[in-house]
């Protein structure tokens, strides 16, 4: 009887820890998308307003001012909507790694849910033939 038990308990250990690893590869797996994704907008920005203000620093009177002010609201547009389009991207990685978490999750409990029941069954069969 105690054998059963600690087989049972042994194997829902080893089913949580298998649960576990992969949880964390998959939870990994979409911080490093994210992470890249977000140090490319970032690069790209970065390279953006460095451009701008290489050409802005060049300014020496009010015209030159009046010239470069339409390519900073331009900037700015361009900043902002890639930054829409990135945190978009970033909620669909998001969306996409809870979808796989829960599909691990719901597969590990349906796992469980079978063991158990299969070392419940067989514990019956013996209690019942004696």
């Amino acid at each position: 009887m105690y054998e059963q038990m600690n087989s049972q308990f042994l194997s829902l250990g080893k089913n949580f820890a298998d649960a576990a690893v992969k949880a964390q590869s998959v939870a990994l797996a979409g911080f490093e998308s994210i992470a890249g994704l977000q140090l490319k907008a970032v690069e790209n920005h970065v390279n953006a307003s460095n451009a701008f203000w290489a050409e802005a620093s060049e300014v020496r009177d009010f015209e030159g001012a009046k010239a470069i002010w339409p390519k900073g609201v331009q900037l700015a547009k361009e900043s902002a909507q890639k930054l829409y389009a990135t945190n978009q991207e970033v909620f669909g990685l998001t969306l996409k790694t809870n979808e796989q978490l829960g599909n691990l999750i719901k597969g590990s409990f349906e796992a469980t849910n079978e063991a158990v029941t299969k070392q419940v069954n067989s514990v019956k069969k013996a209690a019942s033939g004696k």
